[in-house]
């Protein structure tokens, strides 16, 4: 089970010094930060070599979960996240922890979910700004007409980690 935290950082407010490790995957290096308040981001990189380091404890969970991930034998994360964002993006992106492995969901849908069809738009923007692809999983929204939009990691990793879940594209 994950949950955001709801009293954690807002976009612009300092935090707890962060640490920061680098998971190997199949679609490049993902660069994790973190500290024991939770994960507050995971970025696409493209390092072709990720910088060798010490991980602090506190992220090795996250990279063992996604290493289990891609090898496929993890379908759900149960890690402590502490993304930055505003309240609304929070809701959005609890929503999409509601999106289960190997299916998707459109922005209309996580619109009425919130109650509100009319924030489209709104729940697009906070999904180009979920802060923890993957784990907080973007990549599982599509557009009402079954395309492949708006993933800030390249539609080519989107639609790898659509066919890693088995997801039937059109």
């Amino acid at each position: 089970m994950i949950t955001i935290k709801e009293n954690g950082p807002v976009h612009g407010k300092t935090q707890a010094h962060l640490f920061t490790a680098y998971c190997k995957t199949p679609i490049g290096y993902l660069r994790i930060s973190g500290n024991d308040e939770g994960i507050r981001k995971i970025d696409f990189t493209e390092l072709q070599a990720a910088p060798h380091s010490n991980v602090h404890p506190c992220l090795r969970p996250c990279l063992r979960q996604l290493s289990e991930y891609f090898a496929g034998s993890r379908e759900e994360f149960s890690l402590e996240l502490n993304p930055a964002g505003t309240r609304f993006q929070k809701a959005v992106w609890m929503q999409l922890l509601n999106i289960p492995y190997g299916q998707t969901s459109t922005y209309l849908a996580i619109a009425r979910q919130l109650g509100n069809e009319k924030s489209l738009r709104a729940v697009g923007a906070a999904n180009g700004k979920n802060p923890i692809p993957i784990v907080i999983p973007c990549h599982r929204v599509i557009g009402s007409n079954g395309a492949l939009i708006g993933f800030g990691g390249g539609i080519w990793r989107k639609e790898f980690l659509l066919r890693h879940e088995n997801v039937v594209l059109v």
